[in-house]
């Protein structure tokens, strides 16, 4: 795939347009995630998908919002509820790091974060920062945060349910309810997502390939889940939250009497976040909360149909706590300070040699706003139980030239500390590694396209180089995993949208450089599972009862293995919805998904969905959270 066929595809959403009727306003949203702040105009990457964009796209999974962003690859082993592994800017898929409401998620032993079995009906929007935030958020921050914030509720009393069904047995029934006036804000909600699958993998046994076995049959999937939220705001200068996520899941996937192919698990965040404004310049927030991810993997034998034998079971708990503390300095300076606890705590039918650490962050960050220019300047100490203590850092400045274009440029350096089964697991851990490092440098450039009042649009292009030490891998003169490896990670990103009447387009591009630079016979060869280049497009138009879109996924050739044997062929996604509203409230949707019927393999050996259809029925009230 050339890189030219490429920009051309993402100049379509830069066309000119004709005039309107009526002029067109787009306002910035507001985000936290990249600077622990309110801000309007951040100067990293940031993504959000907010409730109407989730509704308006009729995305399934969390995965299914993330393919195809700027800078994101999203790698699925089989269909609905396999695994999902998210590569932000061409990182591993474990130096990512997960909020929800604030609170970090995900496995302290896998390292990773089950982003398939997180429930997309009760989220309310999504923050997506990319490069590293180390300094502000401590481990994994290395390719990016992504935070996933619940539905609030709030004002009139209002209900939503929403029943959909689809191909391969594919049910999900959703319901919320929320309120609270002008004061006080809450909402409940839950449903259950369930389908009869595919058959996830065509596994090889000698020589090992995939999941190893071959299994042809289907693997469904069933997630059942519950989300609480409540809050009140006592004055302007005191509110408390408090939030609860659950989600129960059953998982069947082609595996071996010694691994399983049935898998059930949990995961659950608990958190309350406190807001105090003691005097005018200073904000004080206080955020306590524990998260768990819990799994256990069973056997079914297909032959005989006996009933399942439990393998094995994995067990995290981690509480956290943060304090931080804003201060106002005139108008155009804001300085943070602030501490982070974290206890982590494993389990299971493993016996770890140590079974519990913990970690305390202390951070410190400046904001300027100084005319033209803006200035950010962060810096963190993390002291660490197992690896004593570790320091980060980031700079970042941006220009306004002229009142549409600003340049920015930032560096920062980001670490991952080692995970449990890294440092613990018997035969197979290491507890004197050291923690992955990097260090990053971005040129940015973002603006306002000139489309008069008619229109309205941005633009932004992002150029990094990322270079990751000490990567943890298994060594096999040492019979254990070690600090051996090392990548250079060389990007290009180029975003945008407009807005027309009617129109709405986005249009994301990356390019991608993931070079291993690890000594021996992989050097120089391409990161498993990132291909080189990728381009969503996505154009909607809203016509009185009528909406329809469609979309389009290219993502270039990649590879599943270091060697660079396994490869992972190009492929193109369209997928086309439309929905009519019956009433004011209640509305029908239908959704097409690969409707080329395209071979979108993303895991070698590994199936995916072919070309499916979906009807959903919603109701809903205008004044919905």
């Amino acid at each position: 795939m050339k890189h030219s066929l490429m920009l051309a595809a993402c100049s379509l959403s830069l066309a000119s347009v004709a005039f309107a009727e009526e002029p067109v306003t787009s306002l910035e949203p507001v985000v936290v995630t990249a600077t622990r702040t309110p801000q309007a105009d951040s100067l990293a990457s940031v993504t959000v998908i907010d409730r109407a964009e989730i509704e308006r796209r009729q995305a399934r999974s969390v995965p299914d919002l993330l393919q195809g962003l700027a800078g994101i690859t999203v790698s699925r082993s089989g269909g609905a509820g396999q695994g999902a592994s998210v590569f932000l800017r061409g990182t591993n898929s474990d130096h990512v790091l997960v909020l929800v409401d604030g609170v970090k998620i995900g496995s302290s032993t896998a390292g990773q974060t089950p982003f398939e079995n997180l429930p997309i009906d009760q989220i309310d929007r999504i923050e997506i920062v990319r490069g590293p935030r180390s300094s502000l958020y401590g481990s994994e921050a290395i390719g990016g945060v992504i935070q996933i914030f619940t539905r609030r509720g709030g004002g009139a009393l209002t209900p939503r349910v929403s029943v959909s069904a689809g191909s391969r047995g594919a049910a999900d029934v959703a319901a919320s309810l929320g309120g609270g006036g002008e004061q006080a804000w809450w909402s409940a909600g839950a449903n259950l997502t369930s389908t009869d699958g595919i058959n996830a993998c065509d596994g090889r046994a000698s020589p090992f390939a995939g999941c190893g076995v071959e299994q042809p049959d289907r693997d469904g999937y069933r997630n059942t889940s519950l989300s609480l939220r409540g809050g009140y705001a006592f004055s302007d200068a005191a509110k408390l939250d408090v939030y609860l996520l659950r989600s129960e899941n059953r998982t069947e996937f082609d595996g071996s009497e010694y691994a399983g192919n049935l898998s059930r698990a949990e995961q659950q965040v608990l958190g309350t976040t406190a807001v105090l404004q003691p005097l005018e310049p200073w904000t004080l927030r206080l955020t306590a909360g524990r998260s768990w991810d819990k799994y256990r993997a069973y056997f079914e034998d297909p032959d005989t149909g006996a009933d399942e034998t439990f393998v094995d079971s994995f067990d995290t708990e981690r509480d956290t706590f943060s304090l931080q503390n804003d201060l106002t300095i005139g108008t155009a300076h804001l300085v943070t300070l602030g501490l982070d606890y974290q206890e982590d705590r494993v389990g299971g039918s493993v016996d770890y040699s140590e079974d519990s650490r913990d970690n305390l962050g202390v951070f410190g960050q400046y904001q300027g706003y100084l005319g033209a220019t803006d200035l950010e300047l962060s810096l963190r100490h993390d002291d660490n139980q197992q690896f004593d203590g570790h320091t980060t850092g980031s700079a970042a400045i941006g220009y306004r030239i002229g009142p549409d274009t600003r340049v920015s440029l930032s560096y920062g350096t980001a670490f991952k500390a080692p995970t449990f089964n890294d440092l613990y697991y018997p035969s197979y851990g290491s507890p004197d590694l050291d923690p992955e490092q990097s260090e990053s440098l971005e040129l940015g450039l973002t603006g306002i396209l000139p489309l008069g009042a008619s229109a309205s649009g941005s633009w932004d292009v992002r150029l990094y180089e990322t270079r990751i030490d000490d990567l943890i891998a298994y060594d096999a003169a040492a019979s254990a995993v070690a600090n051996v490896q090392e990548a250079r990670i060389r990007g290009l990103e180029v975003s945008s949208t407009v807005r027309y009447a009617d129109w709405s387009t986005q249009a994301n591009l990356t390019l991608l450089d993931p070079e291993n630079r690890s000594e021996g016979p992989s050097q120089g060869n391409l990161l498993p599972r990132r291909p080189q280049q990728s381009f969503r497009l996505d154009i909607d138009r809203q016509l009185a009862r009528w909406a329809a879109g469609a979309s389009l996924y290219v993502a270039g050739r990649s590879f599943d293995d270091l060697a660079n044997d396994d490869r992972l062929d190009g492929y193109a996604l369209v997928d086309l919805r439309a929905e009519y509203a019956l009433t004011q409230a209640l509305k029908i949707q239908a959704r097409v998904e690969n409707l080329l019927d395209e071979d979108d393999e993303t895991a070698y050996l590994y199936n995916r969905p072919g070309r499916s259809f979906y009807l959903t029925l919603s109701y809903q009230p205008a004044s919905a959270n």
